[in-house]
């Protein structure tokens, strides 16, 4: 690894892992996910699921990237060839996530312009069908949402502009000003929407323990799901960003570091997504329960009621939290797409900028085709299917390659050399039995929900994704590496 491929100090990449922990999800799902699973009673499973779950998993992340110091398929291959293959699918269906990622984002930045003159008028649920979001009505898919292909074209330049340029001057540079701007911007908001009218209706709604729920096994896999997808769990993001580290780096303190920031951010950001609903519930008398929902529906068409109502101040809150969406989706999508942008690299011997230059023309083209009349319900088919049945089955497989084949305990002194917190026997039975048995079980309770419900289109466009996949996979492994 080339001098210039490493992060000038510890700070760059805890921020870097914070961008790429802290985005949509954070701000969107996780109030839902609190609410729907038992309110403040979710608290223990969601802690257990850290303790569990969460931190020794990107521990095991920190000690890959930071050990081999190589790109991920390079470390795969290392550690038998037969599992390079392994390696370019996760990183394929992550650089999927960064492609439907920015038609989100493009969403978000339509609403950022909208929110300067609120042009979204009163019937905010047609503004988004009719301009942003589409439909699910198939006969939709022949035109595009021009604002939205406009927004992806946009934020494609934006995203090569940072991520061509050696990590620290890229990504390194927008985290340390993004991730602070995101912090404040948000703080800003929850502070205020505590202070509401009606914010104690919404923090009680949200709150208020379901202790009976705890016997329930869908709400501890939510948790666990929660921190996988919170955290950007396995979708070597981590294991990429450590390997840029310098030595004698703290790894599990910054594991600590970055956990509780992300935590911290969507604790606090639940807090005040249901103080605005109970605003809105005092204010015009809507049963909260009609105002609670998650995704694009909280984001782009409850929030902009609420502001509609809200008067000067709204004109105030909706730039702010559309600017706040955009910094920490910009920072999520840098992550999603370094794994890919790393391995291709140092696979196919090109410079940075050219990888960068090609992935973000490949990934800008299927982007607008997402785009369309109906690309909400597109986004939604894709996401489901390549986070329950991709990255989820591939983060398993990780902890059975890690903990079995290459051995677990070869991480241990380089951990606990830089840390104040030492990892042993505990760590090592998480990593080599208890999740991959947690992470099987929830991918099998996914795959028959995803695939029971799911239309002919929807299944169809889940076994593209796979054929492409598995192809370029195939075709990406037969090259030989540039350095051999």
């Amino acid at each position: 690894m080339t001098q210039k491929n490493q992060w000038d100090s510890s700070v760059a990449f805890i921020f870097a892992m914070i961008g790429a922990a802290v985005g949509l999800g954070n701000i969107w799902r996780f109030s839902y996910v609190l609410y729907s699973n038992g309110g403040g009673s979710f608290f223990i499973p969601y802690l257990i699921a850290i303790a569990i779950m969460g931190i020794p998993f990107l521990i095991l992340e920190y000690g890959v990237g930071f050990s081999f110091k190589e790109s991920f398929s390079s470390i795969m291959r290392k550690i038998n060839p037969k599992f390079e293959i392994i390696a370019w699918i996760l990183v394929l269906f992550v650089f999927i996530v960064t492609i439907y990622y920015m038609v989100i984002l493009s969403w978000d930045l339509v609403y950022l312009g909208s929110s300067f003159t609120f042009s979204w008028g009163t019937d905010v649920a047609s503004y988004f069908v009719n301009s942003v979001g589409g439909s699910s009505n198939l006969s939709n898919a022949s035109f595009l949402l021009i604002p939205t292909t406009v927004g992806v074209v946009i934020l494609w330049i934006i995203l090569w502009f940072i991520a061509h340029r050696n990590v620290d001057e890229g990504i390194g540079k927008a985290s340390k000003v993004l991730i602070p701007a995101l912090f404040v911007i948000m703080g800003g908001i929850i502070i205020y929407a505590l202070s509401l009218p009606g914010a104690e209706i919404g923090v009680s709604t949200l709150l208020t323990p379901d202790w009976g729920k705890l016997l329930d096994v869908n709400i501890w896999l939510a948790a666990f799901a929660q921190i996988i997808f919170s955290l950007s769990m396995g979708q070597a993001i981590a294991l990429t960003y450590a390997s840029y580290l310098p030595e004698n780096s703290k790894l599990i303190n910054n594991v600590f570091i970055v956990v509780a920031s992300n935590s911290l951010f969507e604790i606090c950001t639940a807090f005040g997504v249901f103080s605005i609903l109970g605003y809105m519930s005092a204010t015009n008398g809507t049963p909260m329960v009609q105002l609670i929902t998650e995704g694009t529906g909280l984001i782009f068409v409850v929030f902009p009621m609420i502001f509609n109502i809200m008067g000067p101040i709204g004109r105030i809150m909706a730039p702010l939290l559309f600017l706040a969406i955009l910094f920490a989706g910009i920072t999520s999508a840098l992550g999603f797409l370094e794994p890919m942008l790393n391995t291709a690299a140092d696979k196919l011997g090109w410079s940075r900028k050219k990888t960068a230059t090609v992935l973000s023309i490949i990934g800008c083209i299927f982007s607008l085709i997402l785009t369309s009349g109906i690309s909400s319900y597109l986004v939604g088919i894709i996401d489901s299917f390549v986070n329950e049945f991709g990255i989820l089955l591939l983060i398993g497989i990780q902890c059975i390659i890690f903990g079995w084949f290459y051995g677990v305990d070869k991480f241990i002194d380089v951990l606990n050399g830089r840390s104040f917190i030492d990892v042993g026997r505990t760590w090592t039975f998480v990593i080599k039995y208890l999740l991959p048995i947690v992470l099987i079980i929830m991918w099998a309770v996914g795959i028959i929900q995803l695939f029971s419900t799911a239309k002919q289109f929807e299944i169809i466009i889940d076994l593209i994704i796979i054929a492409a996949v598995m192809v370029s996979a195939v075709v990406l492994t037969k090259i030989k590496p540039a350095n051999e």
